[in-house]
């Protein structure tokens, strides 16, 4: 859609305007976007893209949005975002007019008459804000990189996020929302809001999930709401969308966007599948029951074995920072493929893990409710289905793992509390050197506003830690190749509706996703809605570190550049790299080393760009 900048100060407005032009047009990724700036007192604001600029400018308010207000007419029936939001704060003020918009969106208000500055982020963080505060100056930003261009913005690391990075999961990078992977650059957490007045900076949650009692009406109606919810997330984003498409895999999430969509417009859509001849991962057969009804054409991207190398490099250079997963890399061609195909909007099904318990994982939690509870009939038949649907060759299921489970990761003297994963967190610790930076004491924050384990994990994740970097690569990827992009799990109306609901339709007999399973049925194609097994949307990144990748890897953790860094343990990620070489040539039914792997090339790539900047 677009990205913003602004900057407030006291300097002469020729000042002012010629640095806001100066990020605007770093943040303008194609020539052909349109860029505007406008100005109102001590502030000025940037947009660019392409579409109708999102800029308000009267005698007292400047306003600037990226994204899209999806529920503007249903408040106001202004077209204009930007028109609408300023005539909405006007009549309600700030923090009211965020809490009754729906809408994907960061934003940027000067108040002429107060003089005062807001910021504001949508509830979920699916579009980005930065900042940064000196003397001289606050500037914002939809990327750290926009400011890394002022003049003494500093590209010093967030060292922390450098040694997360480096040697922990990806799941940990995220943990204070709050910062940036730069040390003076923040970053304004999903569902609040940022206000300066006379150099002061204020920071408020003007949303947030909290308990509530589980709605007690019967499965049937639960499940009917459930679809109301979906069908009317999906309706006010397609109306939004000009040309779009979708992406699918076998899964319930994507299938139930685009059954939805077809529903509502009553044509099939284009769909977008990542194909790898690896059938571990690849989902084209699970793909095929959606294909007659739902799809108006299937396009398979087929992913090969792509240059690492050169594909990272690019993909840094757009995101401004490392890339949290190997699927993203994936994504990152489909999106290509979209955007070269005349497509200029993307759905996806991000979120419907999260809502409806959707990953293996979330079992754990579950059972740890039912133990909680004293369910032991329930809790004895839930985990002998899961052993009899979910068991895996490496991620082997038994009574045994699922007691060594719990006792990891739920803490039974806190009612709801879960625990993070060290075994995760610090299966590479020794990979770092402790040098460059101690990770020994880091506790992630684990957040438990429920009384549920599950519940609870859920949030977790929605906010602190997968959602977040996913919400990340999405938006880098889709502006990148010139498409709005549409996430209609995000819709706070059915997560708040999701957090009253209770476990049993979310796993129940060893499925997860009951009460979508219910609320889809003549929607989705019964192989689809019925699937129990879930290949997830991963990349077959194993084998993309093998023969020439993992020889150039070598090279690099060998280069004196790489060693002088300082900030990897070289004998110890050498001794990894040897140990994943042989377990991918002997097809070793154990875990390999991929993510580690995927992460150094990652942040070796990225500041080796950020040298150039």
């Amino acid at each position: 859609m677009s990205r913003i900048t602004g900057i407030l100060s006291m300097s002469e407005p020729h000042v002012k305007r010629r640095l806001v032009e100066q990020m605007t047009q770093e943040a303008c990724l194609k020539p052909e976007w349109t860029n505007r700036i406008a100005t109102s007192g001590n502030a000025c604001f940037g947009w660019c893209g392409w579409r109708t600029p999102m800029i308000f400018s009267s005698d007292d308010l400047l306003l600037v949005i990226d994204g899209a207000i999806y529920n503007r007419k249903e408040l106001g029936n202004v077209d204009h975002d930007a028109e609408f939001f300023a005539s909405l704060y006007r009549r309600v003020g700030m923090e009211k007019a965020l809490q009754v918009v729906n809408g994907d969106f960061s934003m940027a208000l000067f108040d002429g008459k107060t003089n005062r500055l807001w910021l504001a982020r949508d509830r979920f963080g699916v579009k980005p804000l930065y900042y940064v505060a000196n003397s001289e100056f606050f500037a914002f930003g939809s990327q750290p990189r926009i400011l890394l261009s002022l003049p003494g913005v500093s590209k010093e690391l967030n060292r922390q996020f450098v040694a997360l990075f480096a040697s922990s999961h990806y799941r940990y990078i995220d943990n204070s929302p709050e910062r940036s992977p730069y040390r003076n650059i923040a970053q304004l957490p999903a569902a609040h809001m940022l206000f300066i007045n006379n150099k002061s900076i204020s920071l408020k949650a003007y949303w947030s999930l909290k308990e509530s009692p589980n709605i007690s009406e019967p499965d049937a109606e639960l499940a009917e709401r459930y679809r109301e919810l979906l069908l009317d997330s999906v309706s006010l984003r397609i109306q939004d969308a000009r040309r779009p498409a979708f992406t699918l895999s076998g899964g319930m999430d994507s299938s139930s966007v685009l059954a939805s969509a077809v529903h509502l417009t009553g044509e099939g859509q284009h769909a977008f599948s990542s194909i790898y001849e690896d059938k571990t991962y690849d989902e084209s057969h699970e793909i095929q029951s959606m294909l007659p009804d739902k799809v108006k054409r299937w396009h398979p991207i087929y992913i090969g074995t792509p240059d690492l190398f050169e594909l990272v490099e690019k993909m840094i250079a757009l995101h401004g920072e490392p890339v949290a997963t190997a699927t993203w890399l994936s994504h990152y061609i489909l999106c290509h493929e979209v955007g070269r195909q005349g497509f200029d909007s993307l759905f996806g099904g991000l979120g419907g893990d999260e809502l409806n318990a959707g990953e293996y994982e979330y079992f754990f939690y579950y059972f740890a409710d039912l133990q909680l509870k004293r369910q032991k009939r329930r809790l004895d038949n839930e985990v002998k289905r899961w052993i009899q649907y979910h068991d895996h060759p490496i991620y082997r299921k038994s009574v045994a793992v699922m007691e060594d489970g719990m006792a990891r990761l739920v803490d039974f003297e806190t009612a709801g509390k879960c625990l993070p994963d060290r075994r995760r967190l610090m299966r590479y610790a020794k990979a770092l050197n402790p040098d460059f930076f101690d990770l020994s004491g880091f506790e992630p924050i684990m957040d438990h506003p429920f009384s549920g384990y599950l519940k609870n994990r859920t949030y977790q994740d929605i906010f602190r830690e997968t959602a977040p970097c996913c919400l990340r690569a999405e938006d880098r990827q889709t502006i990148g190749f010139g498409l709005d992009h549409y996430l209609p799990f995000f819709d706070h109306r059915l997560v708040e509706y999701m957090f009253r609901i209770p476990g049993r339709l979310k796993i129940r007999d060893g499925v997860t996703k009951r009460l979508p399973r219910e609320a889809m049925q003549g929607l989705l194609p019964e192989e689809t809605r019925t699937r129990i097994k879930k290949t997830g949307w991963n990349a077959p990144a194993h084998a993309w570190f093998s023969g020439k990748i993992l020889s150039q890897l070598e090279d690099l953790v060998h280069s004196a550049t790489f060693r002088s860094r300082g900030i990897y343990d070289v004998s110890e990620v050498e001794k990894i790299m040897m140990e994943h070489k042989q377990i991918v040539s002997d097809n070793s039914l154990e875990d390999n080393h991929m993510m580690f792997l995927w992460q150094l090339l990652n942040l070796e790539l990225w500041l080796s760009e950020l040298s150039k900047w």
